[in-house]
């Protein structure tokens, strides 16, 4: 479970360049194995984080309608690709690229997620942060029942108005 009481701070960990965060998940996002760099970078123990929730470095800057784009993604059986910004036991932030993939059990049925996360361009984080800033004040403004679909139509406008697949967009940063 998410520790409410942890203040986000604006000390920054950048993730080397040859460094990759792994985790898996069962179905529902309950953490199963993660690595040694996931550990290294969230702060918290292996102990603290399997059975946890991966939602336990979510940063409040990241946008509501950004984590549905995933889930309803990966649900439906697909890969997708993203630019996250996670929070630290300690309060502070790393941002990452990371890939999400369904993991497949006999017959098809979906058994869990790997999330593979390495360091991503600070030109896309750039380009990327404005858009979630945006996506989180129309959550907001939404007010809770609604937020979800106030921070997607932040990002379906954006789509349309470059004439881009989410997919698309995420590669051109």
């Amino acid at each position: 479970m998410k520790d409410k009481s942890i203040v986000p701070t604006q000390r920054e960990r950048v993730m080397r360049e040859d460094d990759f965060i792994v985790s898996k998940t069962d179905p529902k996002g309950v953490i199963t194995y993660c690595n040694p760099i996931f550990i290294e970078f969230s702060g918290y123990t292996e102990e603290e984080l399997l059975g946890s929730q991966h939602n336990i470095v979510r940063h409040p800057d990241m946008p509501r309608a950004a984590f549905k784009l995933v889930w309803d993604t990966i649900q439906a059986g697909k890969e997708v690709f993203a630019y996250v910004k996670n929070m630290s036991k300690d309060g502070g932030y790393y941002w990452v690229f990371t890939h999400v993939a369904p993991d497949f059990g006999p017959g098809g049925a979906i058994v869990g997620y790997t999330s593979v996360r390495r360091c991503p361009q600070r030109e896309a984080i750039a380009k990327i942060e404005p858009v979630y800033r945006q996506m989180v004040q129309a959550e907001k403004a939404a007010g809770a029942r609604d937020a979800i679909a106030a921070g997607t139509q932040v990002l379906v406008d954006l789509l349309n108005k470059t004439g881009m697949s989410y997919e698309e967009l995420i590669f051109s940063l």
